[in-house]
């Protein structure tokens, strides 16, 4: 077994069946596992799938070392509402809520439970996510070396303070989506331009991979990069140029801001 003992996953939704195949491969036996789903079908294709027990939110609270919580968060109250009276001081919670701060599920669980908040992203269901996790009042530095464990099954993973978990949210959380939102834009400008919708795909797809392992194995800043593509008068120059009269810099900034306050206002409400 391995050191934190039964990991229950409860919620089976994309990203808890993601952490659940990154745990498997990363080497943990199914048998250090369980996963909670309610609809019967569900729970017999997970079962089937990975050879793990699928159980109640209950029976795994009462089962296993350690929960990671992988619900919506207008589900936490309700769950944890639920799980409550099945746990130990001794656990470990692990939650991937958006917006839920360790101090609200502290709140309604037993005094001394470990509380981890995790912010990932979905990258993660090809092993390439980024997550971000803090600790709660009774956490240890053993509780984030456990959290850190089961989360780099799936990508890597930074330590931040909990007061910059709406930022995280922002950059890494959402920020999937605006990547994809910059390349739906390219493949579409390449077929206006006449291009296969197949080509523009190709190119657009290789040239992101590719700036990313620029980004990431050169280490150097983007600035430096961007400026080395762009001679002066030339193709690029002119593109940056129309970016920067259309004042797209600033209509980020404004976007990431926007999700930032969202991310408060869950855990407002």
């Amino acid at each position: 077994m391995s050191s934190d003992g039964q990991v229950a996953i409860l919620g089976a939704g994309v990203m808890g069946e993601t952490l659940l195949s990154g745990l498997l491969r990363a080497g943990r036996r199914p048998g250090e596992l369980l996963i909670t789903e309610r609809r019967a079908e569900r729970a017999t294709e997970l079962r089937e799938r990975y050879g793990v027990d699928v159980v109640t939110n209950v029976e795994a609270a009462a089962k296993a070392d350690t929960l990671v919580l992988v619900v919506k968060p207008q589900d936490m109250p309700d769950l944890l509402a639920e799980i409550a009276p099945a746990i130990r001081s001794s656990q470990t919670v692990v939650s991937l809520a958006a917006g839920i701060t360790t101090t609200f599920i502290e709140s309604r669980l037993p005094e001394g439970v470990a509380v981890v908040r995790v912010m990932p992203n979905t990258p993660a269901l090809v092993d390439e996510g980024m997550a971000a996790i803090s600790r709660g009042a009774h956490c240890d530095e053993s509780h984030l070396v456990l959290a850190e464990g089961l989360l780099a099954a799936t990508g890597r993973v930074i330590r931040v303070p909990e007061k910059q978990q709406d930022a995280v949210t922002a950059i890494s959380g959402s920020g999937p989506a605006y990547i994809f939102f910059v390349v739906e834009s390219m493949i579409e400008a390449g077929v206006h331009m006449g291009l296969p919708r197949s080509t523009a795909t190709d190119l657009v797809v290789q040239t992101l991979f590719g700036s990313a392992k620029l980004l990431r194995e050169t280490g150097e800043h983007p600035t430096v990069l961007r400026e080395r593509v762009t001679s002066p008068g030339g193709t690029t120059a002119a593109a940056v140029r129309e970016l920067e009269d259309h004042k797209v810099r600033a209509a980020f900034l404004s976007a990431i801001e926007a999700a930032r306050n969202r991310s408060r206002d869950l855990a407002a409400e």
